[in-house]
């Protein structure tokens, strides 16, 4: 996987502070502040732009990104 985006990083940690990082209750607050942009404003179309998809099809990629946000901590 190529270098986790700053931004995708921030917004996956703020998501892990808030909630924890146990799988699948992060999935849900990711996809909870996404949807209400709690993070800088951020949406699920931005998050995507960025390289971050929180559509069912992509939670294996979606994983390892929470995965590198945690270990670059």
């Amino acid at each position: 996987m190529n270098s986790l985006d700053p931004q995708l990083r921030d917004f996956i940690l703020f998501c892990v502070d808030r909630r924890g990082a146990d799988w699948p209750v992060l999935y849900d607050e990711m996809a909870l502040v996404a949807g209400q942009r709690l993070f800088k404003g951020l949406g699920r179309a931005e998050l995507k732009q960025l390289g971050l998809s929180l559509a069912l099809g992509s939670l294996d990629e979606t994983l390892e990104m929470v995965r590198s946000a945690i270990t670059q901590e």
